[in-house]
């Protein structure tokens, strides 16, 4: 049965998914590039950037499973670009050049219409302007039995989360601290919606815990 499920999603000791002000200089906030240190040092990664090398182990293990049976993607608009309000043009095309490193359909979350963007390697980028749950179930019938990995950013996690409508959500605890930026579980009783841990692992440059719905 597909599921909706989120990988690798990294966070701080503070409880912050990215750091404050968002840019085209500094995508995931300032200070939030040190989220994902952990992430940039394992094989998956570098092969991910066309490069050799990189670690192996339990990082890598996680991280390289946050790909398997995937079949769509579902992005927040804050994870495709950062342009604000209505698409001035169709110029932005995202953050990743011409191959981006989903290679299925994405679903991206707008208030504003865009008719969809092709890539290389058979990502193609959908505009879903009609809501979190009209996402899912496109992005469902798209992924065509295969799970649906939610990339985030913060806000898109909370969404889905506090509609319980997330099945697994894999979160990455670095050990930086940012004393601002976006909290992730601000305000949301986990308990209560019915999430629980069914998994938690020391990495060599994170800790590793999994959450499910009951």
């Amino acid at each position: 049965m597909s599921k909706l499920r989120v990988s690798s999603f990294a966070v701080s000791l503070d409880g912050f998914g990215a750091g404050p002000r968002q840019s085209l200089s500094a995508p995931m906030g300032e200070g939030g590039l040190a989220l994902h240190e952990w992430m940039f040092a394992t094989r998956t990664a570098r092969r991910m950037f066309g490069q050799d090398g990189g670690e192996t182990g339990i990082d890598d293990d996680f991280a390289a499973a946050g790909f398997d049976n995937v079949g769509a993607w579902i992005l927040g608009r804050n994870m495709f670009g950062p342009v604000r309000g209505p698409w001035p043009n169709e110029s932005w095309r995202g953050w990743w050049g011409e191959n981006p490193p989903y290679h299925t359909p994405v679903f991206v979350l707008t208030h504003h219409a865009r008719k969809p963007l092709e890539m290389e390697e058979r990502t193609t980028f959908h505009f879903v302007t009609d809501g979190i749950e009209s996402a899912l179930r496109q992005a469902k019938a798209a992924a065509k039995g295969r799970d649906v990995r939610l990339g985030g950013g913060v806000h898109t996690i909370r969404e889905y989360l506090s509609a319980r409508l997330l099945d697994e959500l894999h979160l990455v605890v670095s050990p930086v601290l940012l004393g601002s930026g976006e909290p992730l579980f601000a305000g949301i009783d986990l308990t209560r919606l019915g999430y629980r841990c069914i998994r938690n692992v020391l990495g060599v440059r994170a800790m590793h815990v999994v959450l499910a719905k009951e």
